[in-house]
């Protein structure tokens, strides 16, 4: 698939089904590490999650989000938000440490968003369906526990991976012109 053409018809894939192979998944990753990446510190780190570990991560991340709500919604809350990680046979959650030093961490971090960038291009390459997901659950000490993810590390994505997209939304239009400021050879704005 041409590179431009990749970028315009990538499609965030909310569900999908069909498993996904573990090798298609390791070379997605690898498709992730060759983001750019300042001093190569390689701060991404992918912990997948596959089959009943899904419901695992459902039980997790339902009992903390009930936890937050009103009572009379709590059972609500578990259900729907202990169903999200079903929404894909595979999620890939990706994650970064945090360095010490701030202009490193927040190079970091801007390398792992070029990662996670990469991981959807090569998906949608491959024919597969994949959705980059956010919200509270990236911030849960209790979530980044139950993955083997230190609490002091950032979680970036959570990637819903499958085979089959159940639904695909149409693209949307972007508006160009206006995000851009052209600054001509005196370095004042043209």
């Amino acid at each position: 698939m041409e590179t431009f053409e990749a970028i315009r018809t990538r499609r965030t894939i909310g569900k999908s089904t069909g498993d996904v192979p573990r090798e298609t998944i390791t070379e997605l990753i690898e498709a992730a590490t060759w983001a750019p990446n300042h001093k190569l510190t390689q701060p991404w780190r992918f912990t997948v999650v596959t089959g009943a570990a899904r419901e695992k991560l459902g039980e997790v991340w339902g009992r903390e989000a009930a936890a937050k709500a009103e009572p009379a919604a709590r059972a609500a809350v578990m259900e729907g938000e202990g169903k999200k990680p079903m929404r894909a046979p595979a999620i890939i959650v990706v994650s970064t440490r945090t360095d010490a030093n701030p202009v490193t961490a927040e190079e970091d971090l801007t390398a792992t968003a070029a990662a996670v960038q990469n991981l959807l291009l090569a998906a949608h390459a491959k024919g597969l369906s994949a959705a980059w997901k956010t919200g509270k659950i990236v911030y849960n000490a209790e979530v980044k526990r139950f993955l083997g993810i230190d609490e002091s590390d950032r979680v970036i994505a959570f990637v819903y991976l499958g085979a089959v997209a159940k639904e695909e939304p149409p693209a949307r239009g972007r508006e160009v012109a206006s995000t851009i400021t052209w600054l001509d050879e005196a370095g004042v704005p043209a």
